[in-house]
């Protein structure tokens, strides 16, 4: 059974940059720019999960001979849960352009004064059995959506290995997500200690989905 937790905030890169411009309250007011480098950060995170994917060796015919070169062996599929991970999935979809996609409806249903629970509403995926999974979401928080939405979308099918991918995580969702499942990369570009009452993280940078394009009225 693997479980991996990589953290790529841990070393000094352009990836600490636009998490800062994330977390930022001033540059949030920027939609487009919030947008933007949520896709830049997908962009990160599939060229790193490219290295840990399987490659084979295949002859590329040039106007002047034959080069051997190194080509993926399979394409990951790639999942969204909606709608918060629209950007991110956007950018992997750049850099992975020739994947499969998968989309996941997850919402928050109240069901006590503080409490909730996570509903599934939909989900629309290609055959998964055998298949490298990267399921994207923006902020790993309870970790309870994030693993509804892998149990909901792989309850038929045995994936070869599941790539779980958040901006920030809090350390009890990554404990949950250790608990529930298996097989598994969580990667991160921040890991925050402290999640408040009503499940946000802290510092975190408050509701991806509302940045990104605004409040639900409903």
């Amino acid at each position: 059974m693997v479980q991996r937790v990589i953290n790529l905030g841990e070393s000094n890169s352009l990836v600490n940059e636009f998490v800062s411009e994330l977390r930022d309250e001033t540059g949030q007011q920027d939609r487009m720019r919030f947008r933007r480098n949520l896709i830049r950060l997908g962009e990160i995170f599939a060229y790193e999960i490219s290295k840990h994917l399987e490659w084979e060796n295949r002859e590329v015919t040039t106007p002047l001979g034959v080069s051997t070169i190194p080509r993926l062996k399979d394409q990951p599929v790639l999942a969204a849960i909606l709608r918060a991970a629209l950007p991110m999935h956007q950018g992997m979809l750049n850099f992975f352009d020739k994947a499969d996609n998968a989309f996941i409806s997850a919402y928050r249903q109240p069901s006590s004064e503080d409490g909730f629970e996570i509903r599934i509403e939909y989900v629309s995926a290609p055959a998964l059995a055998d298949r490298v999974i990267v399921v994207v979401d923006p902020m790993l928080a309870t970790g309870s959506s994030l693993v509804l939405a892998c149990e909901e979308l792989l309850k038929n099918a045995k994936p070869k290995h599941l790539h779980l991918v958040s901006v920030i995580s809090s350390v009890v969702g990554i404990d949950f997500v250790k608990h529930r499942l298996s097989n598994f990369t969580i990667w991160t570009a921040a890991i925050d200690e402290e999640l408040t009452a009503k499940a946000y993280i802290v510092p975190g940078l408050g509701d991806a989905g509302d940045l990104a394009y605004g409040e639900k009225d409903v």
